[in-house]
């Protein structure tokens, strides 16, 4: 996939992009859950239908691999990209179920050059993952460490 690479210049407070189509599988929901999160709520239909969520649904850890997914797939460019330090929050808002389709929108909140490292600065987003009625069902607010744009790129 081509994309342009973003650097840190390009990163501004208030710019939003929204991407991504993923779509939540039964398989896949419980697989992931029965790899990472074994709740009956997740790996067991029939044990799913008497819980509080009603039915099968999927963890919030395999919510959040799939906006990282989306994100690689759609944000991220590998030439500035130097990594997280971690996320500050993350939110589960809305149960994710099978046949939901996802989609990111990522807002920036904050460009700060770095003053000890002075190709890199960091940026602060919010994360929202978004199912197919438009309902934000994940939020998360994170921060990346991005290359600054080098000379003559």
């Amino acid at each position: 996939m081509t994309r342009p690479t973003r650097w840190f210049e390009d990163l501004h407070p208030g710019e939003v992009a929204e991407f991504g189509d993923y779509a939540m599988t039964a398989s896949e929901v419980v697989e992931f859950a029965t790899r990472f999160d074994p709740q009956p709520f997740h790996t067991d239909p029939v044990a799913a239908r008497d819980s509080i969520f009603g039915g099968l649904v999927a963890s919030g850890w395999h919510t959040g691999s799939a906006v990282m997914r989306m994100l690689v797939d759609h944000y991220v460019t590998p030439e500035s990209s130097m990594g997280s330090p971690g996320l500050d929050e993350i939110r589960w808002l809305k149960p994710v179920r099978p046949g939901d389709r996802l989609r990111v929108r990522v807002t920036v909140l904050e460009a700060i050059p770095s003053r000890s490292k002075p190709d890199r600065g960091v940026i602060r987003s919010l994360t929202e993952a978004i199912n197919q009625d438009g309902e934000v069902v994940m939020t998360m607010r994170g921060m990346n460490m991005i290359r600054r744009r080098p000379v003559g790129a």
